[in-house]
């Protein structure tokens, strides 16, 4: 049996110009596990929860403090778990967890941030000094909030359309004719 035809290698030396092996930082990252919509929602979230604590954070000085602090708080925090969401779903961590359970994660994190980022936009511009920093903050917040709802609304639509295709369809009804022990 020491046919050298039997126990070929199993990889290929040089593989086809098509099947190049990926390098740099595309070898381990992708965007192939979210669809477009989900996609520009993740990097929107990200972007504005970005921008309303950098526009947060240059706020100078404050009268009541209280909701600045907490819109400091929540936007820091909504920015880093959008990066931490993105860094699971492009990177080979999302193998290693049950994809089930990623995306149901994603769902509660997704709409808990949505539900307190607007409580925190709310009361910070309730609180505010109405100065241009506070202002843009203000308006980054509530147009981030309503991002992470809109994502999380979507993820809720887009499951029930799945467990809808995945029932089965009920068969019609049809009237017997004929008795069924002959």
């Amino acid at each position: 049996m020491e046919n050298g035809t039997v126990y070929s290698p199993t990889t290929e030396e040089n593989p086809s110009p098509g099947r190049a092996p990926r390098r740099g930082l595309s070898s381990c990252c992708s965007l192939h596990r979210l669809s477009r919509l989900q996609r520009a929602f993740k990097f929107t979230e990200l972007l504005l929860s970005l921008l309303a604590f950098i526009s947060e954070e240059v706020v100078s000085q404050c009268t009541m403090c209280g909701g600045l602090y907490f819109f400091e708080f929540v936007s820091c925090s909504a920015f880093l778990l959008s990066l931490l969401i993105l860094v699971v779903y492009c990177t080979s961590v999302y193998d290693k967890v049950e994809s089930p359970k990623v995306k149901l994660s994603d769902f509660y994190i997704t709409a808990s941030t949505g539900a307190v980022f607007l409580l925190a936009s709310i009361i910070f511009a309730i609180t505010q000094d109405k100065t241009p920093a506070e202002c843009a903050a203000v308006v980054f917040g509530f147009l981030g909030s309503f991002a992470f709802i809109a994502d999380a609304v979507n993820m809720h639509l887009a499951k029930r359309r799945d467990s809808d295709m995945n029932k089965p369809e009920a068969a019609p009804k049809t009237a017997l004719t004929e008795p069924l022990n002959c």
